[in-house]
Formats: C-alpha cells, sequence, structure tokens
C-alpha cells in the first residue's frame, strides 16, 4: 500500500505479536514523525536487548548473566518452584511479593492445535532440577485456560511418583468483582476452591 522503506516498516511491526494492521500502521507513522534521537533510542534498546539478554540456565527466565537474580539469590527458598509458563509470568508473581522460592519457566504450555507438545516446553530441564531431592513442592502457576489446565494436569500426573507436593494455584472470584457477573467455570472453581473462615 505504501512504498519501499515504509510498507517495510509497517509489515515487520505487524509480525509482532497482537500488533494488528492498524496498529502498525499507526507506530509506524508516529516513528515518522518523532525525532531522529527517539527512533535511534529505540533501535540502540532493541539491539541492547537482543545482544545482552539471555535465558538462565537453570530456570529459564530472563536474565543479564548465565544465572538470573532470582536463582542465584541465596535467601530464596530452594525448597519451593513455582512453575510458569513465559517470563512475564515471573514478573506477576513477584508483584504479589508473596513467594519467596524459586521458579521454572517452561517456554509455553501444551496446545495440540498450535502443534506444541510436552517436548517443546522445558519439561525435561524441570525433572532434571528435582532429581536433587532438595524441592518439597511444586506449585503450578501456568494460565487458568485449556492450554495452561492440560499442562498443568499432565505435569501433575508426570511428577505424582516423585512424592513431592504438587499444588495448583486457586482461580475463583476477583476481589471487587460481582457474583452476577462470573462466567460458570469461574464460580464452579471458587466453590471447589472454598475454605473454612476461621
Amino acid at each position: 500500500m505504501y512504498e519501499g522503506a515504509v510498507q517495510d516498516l509497517i509489515d515487520e511491526l505487524g509480525r509482532l505479536p497482537g500488533v494488528g494492521p492498524k496498529s502498525a500502521q499507526r507506530i509506524a507513522f508516529h516513528l515518522l514523525a518523532a525525532e531522529a534521537t527517539d527512533v535511534e533510542r529505540l533501535s540502540s534498546t532493541l539491539l541492547r536487548v537482543k545482544n545482552e539478554v539471555m535465558f538462565c540456565s537453570i530456570c529459564g527466565n530472563v536474565a543479564q548473566a548465565e544465572i538470573c537474580r532470582i536463582c542465584s539469590d541465596p535467601r530464596r527458598d530452594a525448597s519451593l518452584i513455582c512453575v510458569v509458563e513465559e517470563p512475564k509470568d515471573v514478573v506477576a508473581v513477584e508483584r504479589t511479593r508473596e513467594f519467596r522460592g524459586r521458579y521454572h519457566v517452561l517456554g509455553g504450555a501444551i496446545s495440540p492445535i498450535d502443534g506444541i507438545g510436552p517436548d517443546d516446553l522445558r519439561i525435561r530441564e524441570l525433572l532434571t532440577r528435582l532429581r536433587d531431592g532438595v524441592v518439597t513442592e511444586l506449585i503450578l502457576a501456568t494460565d487458568p485456560n485449556l492450554e495452561g489446565e492440560a499442562t498443568a494436569t499432565y505435569l501433575a500426573r508426570l511428577l505424582a511418583p516423585m512424592g513431592l507436593a504438587v499444588t495448583r494455584l486457586a482461580s475463583g472470584l476477583p476481589v471487587g468483582g460481582d457474583l452476577e457477573y462470573a462466567d460458570e467455570v469461574t464460580l464452579g472453581r471458587a466453590f471447589s476452591g472454598r475454605r473454612r473462615v476461621d
């Protein structure tokens, strides 16, 4: 639709997840109108991230070195591992300030429709981490959707013979929500996950 470099930029931006054709066009024209120094700063940051950021050799989280800051922190509880799908999920859990253990990033979830099976995830690496017997509890914090549930179920069955506690994050009603707006699955999980009020 546009000539040369502009169309190439729109096409490249459109390949990013969550960026459709209209958004790609808006971003492209924003960059065209921006100061050259702003565009250069964005460009150098993208290159720096690509060159400097890696994945932790232990947990798979994003890191500036071979081992991420969480895995190298001796204050973290090595007996607890929270299994998440993506590095962004680590950030979400860390924001709660409730978890003081370590993480394991799978790199996705089982999704037969997308051709992603257990062998495509970092499950072998997780099993290797569990061999030494230090871990006593594994918290499955995969997304509460079809793929996340399939992944959690697969891991729970795989890990059952190991004798460690395998738990799943509770799911149910959000704080500040109304019962009338909750879908059946969410309300059902809230009922099955209810606990005694002391």
